[in-house]
């Protein structure tokens, strides 16, 4: 299926399919072009049927959803990306082709489409306990990097031998964002996609006040990690709503339940299509049989 929205690392297209007349759009020697005949030239194109198809969804979410997407989560989300990639932020959106309103509205596209997917799918309690065996509430640790495996197992000694880990953390870590602050990170939980896999792994299984025993290899080099507070886990029942969220998160990659989704929102939607070389645009979604919650 063709993925209805680019989230957030791709191109946000930005055509527009309407008032089109006499006016230029530009003019040549040659002659002019016209908004009615650049309308015409761009609607017979795939990505111009796209652009209409992105529009039209993004207009029915809003009108569906919009109410559960706060400009507070928007800005919150937005601020994330920009602190990700700091200096180098407005660099990434030119090499993205975005500006940093654009994104802004792919992020909140995101939010709406994802409370559509919340709204028509039916979580059981099976799920909600199957992805609890993944579960992880957020940790907070400290970490030392270090390029060497001798090298981390000399801190590991020094560690052994009653030495402080923030000590420590300022005397080895090659990590310059942590090093000076004891080697904390941001919490992170199960979903964490930015931390290596053997990091998060290796973290998991810590108790409050341990530190790992043997150097943690990952993608950056070697690590050593110190709990500072792992939260009891407790039951399902206990982080019901988490769970959903991060049920929730997994549909969204998954097309069938998209394609489901987009469907249902649509016909909610009441779209009707004026220009009759356009009327199958949707035809893909609007033709589906599917409407009971997955």
């Amino acid at each position: 299926m063709k993925k209805w929205l680019i989230v957030l690392a791709g191109v946000l297209m930005s055509f527009t399919l309407a008032a089109c007349g006499s006016k230029s759009v530009a003019t040549t020697n040659g002659g002019k072009i016209t908004e009615s005949a650049y309308y015409s030239s761009l609607k017979s194109t795939s990505s111009g049927k796209q652009v209409l198809q992105t529009m039209i969804l993004n207009k029915v979410l809003q009108k569906q959803y919009g109410s559960k997407v706060k400009d507070s989560k928007v800005n919150s989300d937005f601020n994330k990306y920009k602190k990700q990639y700091g200096s180098s932020f407005n660099a990434v959106l030119q090499q993205n082709g975005m500006t940093a309103s654009q994104l802004k509205d792919s992020i909140r596209s995101n939010l709406l489409l994802q409370e559509a997917v919340k709204d028509n799918i039916k979580i059981t309690d099976a799920q909600l306990k199957d992805q609890f065996k993944s579960y992880q509430p957020k940790v907070t640790v400290n970490q030392i990097l270090v390029s060497k495996k001798s090298t981390a197992e000399t801190v590991i000694k020094d560690l052994k031998a009653g030495k402080s880990f923030s000590s420590l953390a300022k005397k080895y870590s090659t990590d310059s964002a942590t090093k000076n602050k004891g080697g904390r990170i941001s919490p992170f939980d199960n979903t964490n996609t930015s931390l290596d896999t053997n990091f998060k792994t290796a973290a998991f299984k810590l108790k409050n006040g341990e530190y790992t025993k043997t150097p943690v290899k990952t993608q950056y080099g070697y690590q050593v990690i110190q709990m500072v507070n792992h939260p009891a886990k407790g039951t399902y029942k206990d982080h019901e709503s988490t769970l959903k969220d991060q049920i929730v998160s997994k549909k969204m990659s998954d097309s069938n339940t998209l394609h489901s989704v987009v469907s249902k929102v649509l016909k909610k939607g009441k779209v009707t299509i004026q220009d009759k070389d356009l009327q199958n645009v949707l035809s893909d979604y609007l033709s589906s049989s599917s409407s009971s919650k997955k």
